[in-house]
């Protein structure tokens, strides 16, 4: 399953922590280039993928206001960012 996809139907904190592992799973997995810039760039993205996977989930099963609002920033921010990082990306091809 894709990683952004781990949040459809979700509902515990099981279902947060498998999205969790699998982003955890990925950043290992993943071949580094040996350019820092670069590396930093896709690692950073995984990592920001599993914040929006995450806020996504408090979105759907959350209870506190407090944080579905902190979420709802979060997927904000995270998705920013990333669309930054594609940016930067795309020039180094």
């Amino acid at each position: 399953m894709p990683m952004g996809q781990m949040h459809k139907g979700a509902a515990g904190p099981h279902d947060m922590k498998a999205s969790m592992m699998m982003g955890m799973d990925a950043m290992q997995k993943m071949p580094m280039t040996g350019d820092t810039d670069k590396d930093f760039a896709m690692m950073m993205k995984i990592h920001h993928q599993q914040a929006l996977n995450m806020a996504e989930m408090e979105l759907a099963s959350g209870k506190s206001p407090e944080m579905k609002a902190m979420a709802k920033q979060i997927i904000v921010a995270q998705k920013k960012e990333m669309a930054q990082f594609d940016k930067w990306l795309a020039k180094q091809k």
